[in-house]
């Protein structure tokens, strides 16, 4: 894990804990939001050709500080979407990627609490060496630096208050998303009731260590992934206690100018990561922001989070990935079953409504398929992303999207899928795409 400039972030000497004091932070902001657009149309009262890039900028700015100060479910959703890149304006997009890196740290004395309150002891009563200063700190919780018995370890640790606030924390970030998402409330509720899910398992960490223990044991043969060893005994409910693995992030491993070779090997080990989770076991790693990689100086990709874990049941994988990866989109009959079975094409939808919705989903799911229909793919190419990102604007401004469709297991399958390409663009790479196929029927 590489080590970041302590202190390059201000502590927080407190986090809002109770439902009170978190409602006053959300409160706060929504005064702050609602000033900065009085500003914005007082300022269009003068100039009518004023967009929106300074009030997106504002509103940004002021809304990530408050879930920085927040943190838990508040913050993550603001990761999760700026990495949903069509979904929300540059501006947001710009801000809440900082959260996949270095939100502002918790001090010492908040650090030691956590640790008294679950083991009974001060972290140097455990460790032969703690750091109290955080080497990284992001949504649910920081990391620190300690070693045992002459062995580096990294120590994660929870925010106070994340676990128990997360259902009423995602009731008060809702208006804030539906003003920003311009998703119908339905959409909406469907969304917010995943991500609380998803939410309460990843702050459950005696469950991460469980699953990283299993998931880095299932995928322990595949070239170029490693990963730490953790310790269920130096770990509890909101610690979690693994080896101390070295190397860089994404940003600064492209920083060292790699040659194609190594983007090319790296992109290829978290392409294999992905799809072997995906379709051999139905359970995928559904968090793949830059944060929760490092690149070894052996040029190997280490994985230092589990906590984000998406189960797929048959009646989502088959329908989903038959799509992407055989001809079944020329069958028009069976498509059109398979879309029914995945809830993107309704029961009381109308022939043209049948037609239409047959139409866009044919033309998004063929997108998507691109890397699935060939044995090797570049993710370098700007075009194909562009075409993406394109897609994904026009039909968000399509009035037949306003209401929910698809099953809620899209969310977290498109946001993986999505992120994995992401990365795999941001490094540039040319990868084998047929190592781990998807298993497929081709009828309904």
């Amino acid at each position: 894990m590489a080590d970041e400039t302590p202190g390059a972030t201000p502590e927080q000497n407190s986090i809002p804990t109770t439902k009170v004091q978190r409602s006053a932070k959300f409160i706060k902001t929504g005064v702050k939001i609602g000033g900065n657009y009085i500003k914005h149309y007082s300022k269009k009262l003068f100039n009518p050709d004023l967009d929106k890039s300074e009030l997106n900028e504002d509103n940004a700015a002021d809304i990530y500080q408050s879930l920085s100060e927040l943190k838990g479910s508040a913050l993550k959703v603001a990761q999760m979407l700026s990495m949903d890149k069509n979904l929300l304006p540059q501006a947001y997009v710009d801000k809440f990627t900082q959260s996949q890196y270095n939100a502002p740290p918790l001090s010492g004395p908040l650090i030691v609490q956590t640790f008294r309150k679950y083991f009974g002891k001060n972290p140097d009563q455990i460790f032969d060496k703690f750091n109290i200063r955080s080497t990284n700190a992001a949504s649910i919780g920081q990391v620190h630096q300690a070693e045992l018995n002459g062995k580096k370890l990294a120590v994660k640790i929870q925010y106070p208050g994340v676990g128990d606030s997360i259902s009423s924390d995602l009731k008060m970030v809702k208006p804030i998303a539906f003003r920003m998402l311009g998703m119908s409330e339905k959409e909406l509720d469907v969304y917010m009731k995943e991500v609380e899910e998803r939410l309460l398992e990843e702050t459950d960490y005696e469950l991460e260590v469980r699953r990283s223990i299993e998931f880095s044991k299932a995928c322990a043969n595949l070239d170029n992934v490693v990963f730490p060893k953790y310790y269920p005994e130096l770990s509890s409910k909101r610690i979690i206690t693994m080896d101390w693995l070295e190397g860089k992030h994404l940003k600064e491993f492209l920083a060292t100018n790699p040659s194609q070779e190594l983007r090319n090997q790296i992109g290829q080990a978290l392409w294999d990561f992905y799809n072997f989770q995906q379709h051999e076991l139905r359970a995928v790693h559904a968090d793949p922001h830059p944060g929760n990689f490092m690149i070894t100086a052996e040029g190997k990709l280490g994985v230092i989070d589990f906590g984000c874990i998406k189960e797929m049941p048959e009646d989502f994988y088959y329908p989903f990935f038959s799509l992407t990866s055989t001809n079944l989109l020329d069958n028009k009959e069976e498509t059109i079953k398979a879309f029914r079975q995945l809830d993107m094409i309704h029961n009381d939808d109308t022939p043209v409504q049948i037609e239409f919705y047959y139409t866009q989903y044919k033309d998004m799911i063929g997108l998507f398929a691109q890397p699935y229909i060939t044995d090797t793919f570049d993710f370098s190419q700007t075009a194909f992303f562009d075409q993406l990102y394109s897609f994904g604007e026009r039909i968000s401004k399509m009035p037949e999207f306003k209401q929910a469709r698809g099953v809620k297991h899209f969310i977290y399958v498109n946001r993986t899928n999505f992120g994995l390409y992401n990365i795999l663009h941001e490094l540039k790479a040319k990868v084998k795409t047929d190592t781990f196929k998807p298993h497929v029927v081709l009828e309904y």
